[in-house]
C-alpha cells in the first residue's frame, strides 16, 4: 500500500444459505473490531453484503474470515483506497435481505441468469433481439448507462418488481432476450433469479457488473456512456476505473456534477437540486448545523461523525 492511500475499503457480496445470520452477526461484528475496520455488513439467510474500510492488513484478514463462512469461498470483493477513514463506526446488521428485492422466493443460488464476460457483453446488447435494462436507481442512470438501455426511473431497487410486470409485455415486444446490468453485480443477480421466476427463461446479466466492465474494456471499444457511480469515496468512476468528476451531496448522497454546484439550490452539505424541494426549512437548518460543526472538527484536526455507507441497493 502505498504513503498516499493508507485506508483501503472493500465493497463485498455473496448470496449464501446462512441458517442461523443472528449467531453470525457477533462473530462478524468481532472480526471486524479486531481487526480495526468501520463500514456496515448486512447478514441474513441469503447472505451478506457490505462496504468496509482500514488498513491493507485488516480488510484482509476480515475478508479472509468472511471467506470461511459457509458458502462464501468464493466472495465477491472489489477494492478502491483513501486517503483517510470515510466511515465512522462499524455496524453489522441482520436484514431480511442483503440486497431488497422484496419477493419471497427469489433465490440467486438456485436459480439465476446466464453469466456474460465483460469481453462478450457488446455483442450481446447489439444483438435486436435483446432487452438491455439498467438495474439501478435513477440518480445512478442519471450520470451514465450502456447505450441502448431501459431507464426503470425506480427511486429503489424494491421498486423494480412492480415496475417490470406492468412492462413486461411492451419491453418484450418483438424481443427473446433479457439482459440486465448494475454497479457490481448482486442486484443484476437478483434482477435475472426474479425474471427467471416470472417464467422467462432467456435472462442474462453481465458478470462483475459494470465496474469490471470499465476495468476491461477499452474505451475505444465500449459501449458505456458516461460515468459510473460508486458507493464509496471516489462517488463515480470512468473508464479504467479512472476517478470520475461527479462529488457527493452530503445531505441526500446523491452524485452532483459542477452544474449542480453553481445551482441556487445547491448548499454544501445542506441540499443539492434532486433534494432541496424534498427538504423542509427544519432539515435544512439541521444539516446546515451539522456542517458547521463538520468544518469545525477539520479545522480542529478531528473526524467529525461520519455517514455510513450506502449499501449498493
Amino acid at each position: 500500500m502505498t504513503k498516499s492511500f493508507p485506508i483501503k475499503v472493500a465493497a463485498l457480496y455473496r448470496f449464501a444459505s446462512f441458517n442461523q445470520p443472528e449467531l453470525l452477526q457477533p462473530q462478524i461484528a468481532a472480526w471486524c473490531a479486531e481487526h480495526g475496520l468501520k463500514g456496515t455488513i448486512l447478514v441474513a439467510t441469503e447472505g451478506v453484503n457490505g462496504t468496509v474500510a482500514g488498513s491493507e492488513a485488516g480488510i484482509d484478514a476480515v475478508v479472509a474470515h468472511l471467506r470461511t463462512l459457509p458458502g462464501c469461498a468464493e466472495l465477491d470483493v472489489k477494492y478502491s483506497h483513501a486517503n483517510e477513514m470515510p466511515f465512522y463506526r462499524m455496524k453489522v446488521r441482520l436484514k431480511k435481505e442483503i440486497v431488497t428485492l422484496g419477493v419471497d422466493g427469489i433465490d440467486p443460488k438456485r436459480e439465476v441468469g446466464t453469466y456474460v464476460q465483460p469481453e462478450d457483453w457488446n455483442a450481446l446488447i447489439s444483438d435486436p433481439d435483446t432487452v438491455l435494462i439498467d438495474t439501478r436507481n435513477d440518480y445512478e442512470v442519471a450520470i451514465g448507462t450502456f447505450e441502448g438501455a431501459v431507464d426503470p426511473r425506480t427511486k429503489s431497487f424494491s421498486e423494480f418488481p412492480e415496475w417490470f410486470r406492468a412492462h413486461r409485455d411492451e419491453l418484450a415486444a418483438g424481443k427473446t432476450k433479457f439482459a440486465m446490468f448494475c454497479t457490481g453485480g448482486i442486484r443484476c443477480e437478483k434482477s435475472t433469479a426474479f425474471l427467471k421466476a416470472e417464467g422467462i427463461d432467456d435472462v442474462y446479466h453481465l458478470e462483475g457488473g459494470i465496474l469490471r466492465y470499465l476495468e476491461n474494456i477499452p474505451e475505444a471499444e465500449s459501449k458505456w456512456q458516461g460515468e459510473c457511480f460508486v458507493f464509496d469515496e471516489r462517488v463515480s468512476v470512468k473508464h479504467g476505473l479512472a476517478l470520475g468528476e461527479m462529488e457527493l451531496c452530503h445531505a441526500c448522497r446523491r452524485p452532483i456534477s459542477q452544474e449542480d454546484k453553481a445551482s441556487a439550490h445547491f448548499i454544501e452539505g445542506v441540499a443539492c437540486p434532486a433534494c432541496y424541494a424534498e427538504r423542509t426549512d427544519e432539515d435544512r437548518a439541521r444539516f446546515a448545523e451539522r456542517q458547521k460543526q463538520i468544518a469545525l472538527a477539520k479545522k480542529r484536526g478531528k473526524q467529525h461523525i461520519g455517514v455510513n455507507p450506502r449499501i449498493d441497493d
